[in-house]
């Protein structure tokens, strides 16, 4: 069996998207509901749309139509559920993601928390854009939108990434 077919939740990659969000891993309510950030605590549908990337707030049962805004979706860690704290130390699979990078090559890669960039980077980052590519691809780093994150959630650094995604 190929190994998306065991993934928690299937990436939404292509070729030619602007835009492609990392996480850490689906929460136990993503994986209930099959769909990303599921849990209504998680303010990332309500930033897409509040920071402009999507016309209109999406439920996360639509995840699947985000490709027709040029974003996709994947998380470090396919095969797990759980908060961070919870992931066995292996979970995050980070060959795999610089390998999915290298294929579509996005115009950006937006971690959605600092963990996921320090774990793929590995090195300490601020949010915002990064100096440093994967490749072609420009790096971004979010604050969280999970409900437990609440106090580091800013929708400033989202709006900040949909600036940068406006041709000059």
């Amino acid at each position: 069996m190929d190994a998306a077919e065991h993934s928690v939740l299937p990436d939404v990659l292509q070729p030619g998207l602007a835009l492609v969000f990392c996480g850490t891993a689906a929460g136990r309510r993503s994986a209930a509901d099959r769909a990303y950030y599921a849990h209504p605590g998680n303010l990332f549908w309500r930033a897409l749309f509040e920071a402009g990337l999507t016309p209109r707030r999406l439920a996360p049962a639509e995840f699947a139509r985000l490709p027709g805004y040029g974003i996709g979706l994947t998380d470090l860690a396919k095969h797990h559920v759980g908060n961070d704290a919870e992931l066995p130390r292996d979970a995050f699979d980070v060959p795999a993601l610089l390998g999915k990078i290298a294929t579509f090559q996005p115009q950006r890669l937006a971690f959605t928390s600092k963990h996921a960039a320090r774990a793929v980077l590995g090195h300490a980052v601020d949010y915002g854009l990064q100096g440093e590519t994967l490749g072609s691809t420009r790096l971004f780093v979010l604050p969280s939108p999970s409900g437990q994150a609440r106090g580091h959630w800013d929708l400033a650094p989202w709006r900040g990434l949909a600036m940068s995604m406006r041709p000059c």
